[in-house]
């Protein structure tokens, strides 16, 4: 589990930087300045989650089982909050409304949180 965690976290990483990079300098004169700080939101987001999948990864004191539990919240939360940002962000350039996906970025958040929420509650209980 902890390879596919620090994998994941490596991808994330990886990813949220090339995103990054297309969002300060590809969609500067495609998008509004609005449009860019969100899509910016999504990279920051997303880095920061793909740095704690890497610090889940190498906790030595969780179990696989809490580690996967943990795992799976965060990358859906990556998912749904950092991904419908971008999409949301770039709307007007896919030719399509997507404000039908808004709802995503809240739960996303969620699920964001949920995920701290229980690193957490697992580091305190197994580090006492």
């Amino acid at each position: 589990m902890n390879k596919t965690i620090l994998s994941a976290g490596v991808f994330f990483g990886f990813t949220a930087v090339i995103f990054g990079a297309f969002g300060a300098h590809g969609l500067e004169n495609l998008v509004d300045a609005k449009a860019i700080a969100s899509f910016k939101t999504g990279t920051q987001y997303q880095m920061y989650h793909a740095l704690l999948l890497l610090v889940l990864g190498v906790l030595p004191k969780l179990t696989a089982k809490h580690k996967k539990q943990i795992f799976y919240v965060l990358v859906t939360g990556i998912f749904l909050f950092s991904f419908s940002i971008y999409i949301l962000s770039i709307d007007t350039i896919l030719g399509f409304n997507a404000k039908s996906i808004a709802l995503a970025t809240p739960i996303g958040g969620l699920f964001l949180i949920i995920g701290w929420f229980l690193l957490g509650y697992r580091i305190f209980k197994h580090f006492n």
